[in-house]
């Protein structure tokens, strides 16, 4: 399989599949351990195995994807997901599920960074918006359609596990039909420099453009990790949960590409400004909702069709600061970013709602979304010829 367009059909189809067991996993599990009594804390803390395991595999990533290329990189990285969640239902422990995220964070960072990449450097500067765009509408459709399936517990509760393991199995295999394709060769001085140096030279002309992966990081995993605990506390059924939670995704869809183009048009910064602050409000709408489960879910997907784009606007408005031949390392530190975001999300979150005081939780996200626009509407990047 030759076809450019080809090739970027199936990294967006193995995202897609990606993003439904990532969507499934964390209210699953979030779920089964509510009703088995574990303490929304612990709940939280297990979240994290996932973006722990993407923190840990982080730093020894770049180096293979530059000397074996990307598919083989797509490989290792579906593998280790579609093994890991066929792996759930043998033995359900706490510890057990924790390591089993912890691969599977691996796995997804690998695949995620690969593909990214990929996609970055091979695509035309006049569509790079509507392309990564597009690449972020089938992770959150697959997002969306993730917590449909967390019900199939009443049928069997290792089912969820089994069903998402076998797509990521089907979709994984269609990497095969790839050829595989090489990043850029640094040259010049930059060859010389450290692993270390290359993070500062990439942060130095773009670490702006890090402020919402970081944020979709922390309100994805929280979101979907922590609200099924608050919820279920505030009386919303779990089939309701679910369906609050596919609301934000489907938002994601709606907005994605509009936003995206958007985006080719004015200028990455502005779309990013008006998402920041749109998402923001939103969330003061759900937390003053509270418990009406409908005007949640109305709520939801206003901030969805907001905030659901900031991750990929983030890959875009990153790749419009970096050079080409560091978009690797760029593309990496969004993940790291997205890493750091998902991991301190459930852990805050479940203190917060473990805390059944105070403020409420979707309160508590609409005030973090409001301080990352503040701080991305000052934040001012170094322009590209700093490196």
């Amino acid at each position: 399989m030759e076809s450019g367009r080809a090739r970027y059909w199936v990294l967006v189809m193995i995202v897609a599949i990606s993003g439904f067991s990532q969507g499934m996993l964390l209210p699953l599990i979030s779920v089964i351990f509510e009703q088995d009594g574990v303490s929304s804390t612990l709940n939280g803390l297990n979240a994290t195995g996932l973006y722990i395991g993407t923190l840990i595999i982080s730093p020894f990533m770049e180096a293979p994807l530059r000397r074996f290329g990307y598919k083989p990189v797509i490989v290792f990285g579906g593998l280790a997901v579609f093994l890991s969640l066929l792996l759930f239902p043998l033995w359900k422990s706490v510890m057990f599920w924790f390591v089993l995220r912890l691969i599977i964070g691996m796995g997804d960072n690998a695949l995620h960074f690969a593909t990214q990449t990929w996609i970055t450097s091979t695509t035309p500067q006049e569509r790079l918006g509507r392309n990564i765009a597009v690449y972020g509408l089938m992770f959150s459709a697959g997002f969306a359609v993730g917590p449909l399936f967390v019900p199939l517990i009443h049928v069997f509760e290792g089912l969820p596990f089994i069903v998402s393991g076998l797509l990521c199995m089907a979709a994984w295999s269609l990497v095969f039909l790839l050829k595989n394709d090489f990043p850029d060769i640094i040259q010049g001085n930059e060859a010389s420099l450290s692993f270390i140096r290359r993070i500062r030279e990439t942060m130095k002309v773009a670490w702006v453009a890090f402020i919402p992966p970081f944020g979709y990081g922390f309100l994805e995993s929280s979101l979907n990790a922590i609200y099924p605990v608050y919820a279920l506390r505030e009386g919303i059924d779990v089939s309701y949960i679910s369906f609050i939670l596919a609301a934000f995704s489907v938002g994601a869809i709606t907005s994605q590409i509009p936003l995206g183009m958007l985006s080719d048009r004015i200028g990455r910064r502005s779309v990013i400004i008006f998402a920041l602050g749109g998402g923001a409000a939103a969330f003061f709408g759900a937390g003053f909702a509270g418990s009406e489960a409908l005007g949640v879910l109305v709520a939801v997907f206003i901030a969805g069709i907001f905030v659901g784009s900031t991750f990929t606007l983030g890959i875009s408005y990153m790749t419009d600061l970096t050079p080409k031949m560091f978009l690797p390392m760029g593309n990496l530190l969004c993940g790291i970013f997205f890493s750091v975001g998902s991991l301190t999300g459930p852990i805050l979150g479940g203190y917060v709602v473990g805390r059944e005081a105070g403020i409420g939780y979707l309160t508590f996200i609409a005030m973090f979304i409001a301080l990352l626009f503040i701080v991305f509407l000052i934040g001012r990047p170094q322009p590209k010829r700093a490196v």
